[in-house]
This record gives structure tokens, sequence and C-alpha cells, in this order.
């Protein structure tokens, strides 16, 4: 009895839950820049109210958006702390439930990041998807909101669609198969109406696929009104949300993973297919293709930091490309789809280097950098011939203790005169444009040159300018994460300039189609192309010559097997700190290999670099398979609805 007692309350708590969610949802977001988001919207007593006139939609639309995910944020983005990228020490201002995942410390209690019920970090998805649902529902009543032109009503209700896929698709890459949620029940419909099985990957996938393709048909191409309503969404972000579902539901963790023989629903329906499809990966590249050609249909284009703007050589120039590829406020022909509201304030405040000499204390201090890049990241860096530090046939990297002093030709990556780790020298642009490290050079707007000849540098060990508390436990800024006109002012107060997160940006894609294509049919013309045109902005050769000549793996790119690797280290190394590896190793199921080894950086409390360049081992990953593939369903969740199942190893 007492069983029952407690089934029907959690009923009625999470229909309570349901009903005041609709009543109250209220966006509690700021922006970057005057857009959509400045607006919050009222209280609501009733949903008829909101409907009314265009204003007061306008608000529940922007209801709708308040759920996106602020991934510029270490709390509430998994994917920066918990995989094998960055790092911060346990104790930490900066540190975050994502802390805890690459320890192995998710639990199926109060689990990190639960997007399914909304706590640890996330919101619910599935109260995003109930309000996208009811937005649509009242905007295609032609009787409601008689305000507003028909064009217009069409683009909400396609922003509401998208919407509708993209928390499904959030739900779907931590969880796998979910509840597909077409029309919310009412709330004075049964309570089990609101039992939902979990769907197939395959039925999710198509599900969110149909919403962004009714989305693409009336979504814009471009953002006209760039003073209120930039990071609303455009049709090439539709299309390639599209691609990137795609992708997921080809990869391994969803295509043919006998891992899940076993998980099936409470009716023995089979949710994950342990049968490869090689077509998933064709419908992929198709999608890849599409959303490209709307891209640049569109105007974008890989960023190129603007020639002449300041005087500055090739190889900063290069630097910059990157650098603000990610972090350029909106000035930026690369970004898709750019989340204005997230917290890339922060994100830098915690990541930034020490290089005006400051540390982040004073008077009016707010940096609090103890956030750093992994030493296994810095290993993905291709040396300065495109290969991988392993195979570079003509460099050696292989005892990173070795030191060596910068010559005045390395000016502009590493400080001449000064002694670092040779593993620091002669490695790629994208090395010197995300990372920066004890005798490393760091080029902003506010130059004391004003030129990157004689700028900012980074000397770190104990007792040089750069030391001091707090620094990342590796040793390893991340550099690419800092806007270019972040600076330190008096008494260590710093002047921030806010971009939007890129949730998606052109080079993502190029490397997704590339990936779908190689997994299809193999290496090929197309393959090398997209490739190609992202390492020639790095000022690298492309794939082809840069083996042939360079690796002791010489025809690696020739073979499929050879080429997905190439590909997945590209990704590692163009998107690295992006947020992107995270999943990848996820849906690559590469991640048990990946995730169980040992975080490792330089001995930081150290002012001799014999001492200094020592590696140090501060703790160690655990990812338990197949268990950590997939996010748990809380305990209360399965007892609430006895329709759901839970996810192998948990």
């Amino acid at each position: 009895m007492k069983k029952n007692n407690k089934l029907i309350y959690n009923s009625l708590m999470f229909k309570m839950q349901i009903l005041a969610c609709t009543l109250f949802a209220v966006i509690v977001i700021t922006s970057c820049k005057k857009s959509y988001l400045d607006v919050t919207p009222d209280n609501l007593a009733k949903i008829e109210n909101a409907f009314t006139l265009r204003n007061e939609a306008e608000k529940y639309l922007f209801t709708c958006y308040s759920y996106i995910p602020d991934d510029g944020n270490t709390i509430s983005n998994p994917a920066f702390l918990g995989g094998d990228e960055m790092c911060t020490p346990i104790v930490s201002r900066s540190n975050s439930f994502a802390a805890n995942l690459p320890r192995g410390n998710q639990n199926i209690v109060d689990p990190y990041y639960n997007y399914w019920d909304g706590s640890n970090g996330a919101q619910s998805m599935f109260r995003g998807i109930r309000d996208c649902n009811v937005f649509i529902k009242n905007m295609q009543d032609m009787t409601k909101v008689p305000d507003i032109s028909l064009d217009e009503r069409n683009r909400w209700i396609a922003e509401g669609q998208f919407l509708k896929a993209y928390y499904h698709f959030i739900l779907m890459r931590a969880y796998g198969p979910i509840p597909t949620v077409e029309v919310s029940p009412d709330i004075d419909e049964p309570i089990e109406n609101m039992k939902l099985s979990r769907m197939p990957v395959d039925s999710v996938t198509n599900f969110i696929v149909k919403y962004l393709d009714l989305a693409a048909v009336n979504l814009p191409d471009n953002i006209q009104n760039t003073a209120n309503e930039l990071g609303r969404l455009t049709r090439p972000a539709a299309l390639a949300m599209k691609a990137r579902v795609l992708v997921l539901a080809a990869s391994p963790l969803f295509n043919g993973n006998t891992d899940y023989t076993g998980f099936k629903d409470k009716k023995g329906v089979q949710l994950i297919s342990t049968t490869y499809d090689a077509k998933k990966w064709e419908r992929a590249a198709t999608a890849c293709k599409q959303a490209i050609t709307s891209c640049e249909n569109a105007g974008l284009k890989l960023f190129e930091f603007p020639a002449g703007l300041f005087k500055i050589t090739d190889s900063t120039k290069r630097q910059m490309s990157l650098r603000n590829a990610v972090s350029q406020k909106w000035q930026n022909s690369e970004l898709i789809w750019g989340n204005s509201s997230s917290s890339t304030d922060n994100l830098q405040l915690i990541t930034v280097g020490h290089f005006d000499g400051r540390n982040g204390r004073g008077a009016n201090a707010g940096a609090i950098a103890d956030v750093g890049a992994t030493m296994k990241l810095a290993d993905q860096f291709y040396t300065i011939n495109g290969v991988p530090i392993n195979e570079d046939k003509t460099l050696s990297f292989g005892d990173k203790s070795e030191r060596r002093v910068g010559l005045k030709p390395e000016r502009f990556y590493n400080v001449p005169g000064y002694t670092s780790s040779r593993y620091n020298f002669d490695r790629e642009g994208r090395f010197y444009a995300s990372l920066s490290f004890d005798g490393g050079v760091w080029y902003q707007e506010s130059s004391p040159t004003r030129t990157d000849e004689d700028t900012y540098t980074i000397k770190s060990r104990l007792g040089e300018a750069s030391s001091g508390t707090p620094l990342p436990i590796t040793g390893y800024f991340c550099k690419k994460l800092i806007n270019w006109k972040f600076t330190w002012g008096d008494n260590n107060s710093v002047t921030i300039e806010r971009y939007p997160w890129p949730t998606f940006r052109l080079a993502d894609l190029y490397l997704l189609y590339a990936e779908a294509l190689n997994e299809f049919s193999g290496p090929g013309a197309d393959v090398y192309e997209y490739l190609n045109r992202i390492r020639a902005r790095s000022g690298l050769k492309g794939i082809q010559e840069a083996w042939s000549t360079y690796s002791n793996n010489p025809t690696k790119y020739q073979s499929k097997d050879g080429l997905r690797s190439i590909i997945r280290q590209e990704r590692t190394i163009e998107l690295a700190m992006e947020g992107s590896r995270f999943w990848d190793l996820r849906r690559w199921k590469t991640a048990s290999l990946e995730l169980n080894g040992n975080v490792q950086g330089w001995d930081i409390q150290q002012s001799n670099p014999i001492l200094y360049y020592r590696q140090l081992t501060f703790f160690s990953q655990r990812f338990v398979a197949p268990r950590d593939y997939l996010w748990p369903l809380t305990e209360n969740a399965l007892l609430v609805n006895e329709n759901l199942v839970q996810n192998p190893g948990w």
C-alpha cells in the first residue's frame, strides 16, 4: 500500500510540475548584445493570454529559446571538464558537476546534467519541448495573434519546430532512445497518457529530422535585423543541425552496436540497432552537403582575420583566424549558429592566461584562471609539418623533458632566449592559436607595440612574471577561448568582450562531411578537399602531400581506416575545447579507450626549468563501458513511469 501511495504521489507531483512549468515559464537569461533574449516574458496566468497579441506571443517564443543550454559555461556544459581536453582542481571556484564525470562519479540517484528531469547543471528538455508544442499549436491557430503577418507567423512556427527538434536531439545525444513528444497532452488528461515509452534511436532520428526539415522551409537564410535578432535561427542552422543528427545516428554508438543486443523496452522492442547500415552514412553525407551548400549560398565561409587591420605577420594572422572563428563577437563569417546568451565572459575569467604579468589577484580581481588544457590535448596537435608528433620522420618529440631556448625566428610562437620544453616548439599554427604555455607568445589587440613584435608573453614558472595563483594545474592555458580584446587593467581588473558561443561553425560541418563521405565510400577527392580547406587556413600542406612527405606512415590517408584516424584527429585539433570531442568519443565508441588514462601536465610550482618540465599525474580518469556511454535515468523517473527502462549498466 505504501508503494502504491508513493506512485500516486509521484505521479501527481509530476503532473503538477508540468502544469507549473507551462503556466510560469520565465526567461532568466541576459544577452551580450541587443538581441531577442533581451526581452523577459511576463508571468502568464493563462496560456490563452499569451497568444492574444503579437507582443505577448513573442515573449512565449523567447521562453522556448530559454531552454537552450549555456554551452559557453563550464557549469552547464559537461563537455568542457567532463572529457580529456580540459581540467581543473577538484576544489575550485571554477569546478562544476562535470569534474565528477571523468572520475567515473555519475550516478542514478541524482545524476549530473540531468536533461531528463532538469537538475545538476541542466534544465529539463521535456519542459522545453512542451513549451515548444504549446507555442506551435497556438501559432498554427489562425484565429490567434491577429496582429502578425503570415510570413512572420510561419517564421516563428519554424523556430518553434527547430527548438523542439533540438531539445529532442540533446536528449538523444545523452540518453539514446527517448520518448518523442509529437503533441503534449493537456493538463486535464489522465496521467496514463503522459507515461510515454522510449522509442528506438532510428525512430527518434527520423522524428528530429522531420521537424528540422519543416523548420528549414520557413526560416530565413540570414538574420537581417542584426540590432535585435542576433542568435535567432536560420535555414543554414536547421540544415547543419540535421547533418549533425544524422552523423550521430550513423556513428558506431547507434549503428550496429552489439553491446546493446539486450537493450529493449518493456514490450521487447530493440532500442538501438545491432545491425550496421552503411546507408545511414550516405544519408548523413547528403545532409552535410546540403547544409554546406545552404551555408555557402548564405555567404558563410571559413573566417580569415582581416589583412591590414593590424600590422601583424602571416604567422600571427593564421592564429587570429582560428581564435576569432570561435571568440569573435559577431562579425564572424564562419558562425552558423551562435548562442548569444552564453556566459563566455565568465569562461574567459576562468581560463585566461597571465599574459600581461597579471595573476588575477588585486583590489578589483575577477579572474580565477585555474581551468586549463591537458597535456593529452597538447599531444593531439600536429608538428609544423602537419602530421602527428609520433609520425613525423623529420622531428622528434619523444622526450618531453627535453628543453631548448627560443630563437628569434620563432618569436611569434616562442619567447626568444627563454627556456621551454622542446615539446612546445615546431608545432602547427593551431597549437599556438589554441594553447599557451611557459615560454609562449600571446598576441592581443592591446599589444604594447600595436604589432606582434615584442608583444605579450607567458612566463609562468615560479617567480616569473606570469606565475602566481591561480594557474591551470597542467601549465597549459586555453588561449583559443579568450577574445582578442580581453585586457588587464589596474589592480588586476579586467575588460572582457563577451561573444556568442559557436554552437555550430562551418569548419565543424566540413569535418562532418569528410567523415560521412569516408565512412560511406572511403577516401576520395571530396574528402581531401574539405579537410584541406581547413588545413590551408592554418598554413598546413594538404593531407596527401603532408603524409607522403613527412609521415613514417606515408600511405595512411589512402585507406578508409587510416583516413578515419586522420579525420578524427583533425576534429580534435580544429574543434579543441569547443565541446565536440566529449560527444565525439561517445558516438565513435572510443571513450572507453580514451577516457581511462591519466590527466597529466607540468610541475608548475617549480622555478628551475629542469624541475618544471617534469610530467606529473594529477588524477586518473574512469570510464565504464558500456555504462557511461549513455546518461542514466533517475530511479524516480523509472518509479513514476513504469513504461520506461533504464540504460544498460545502470
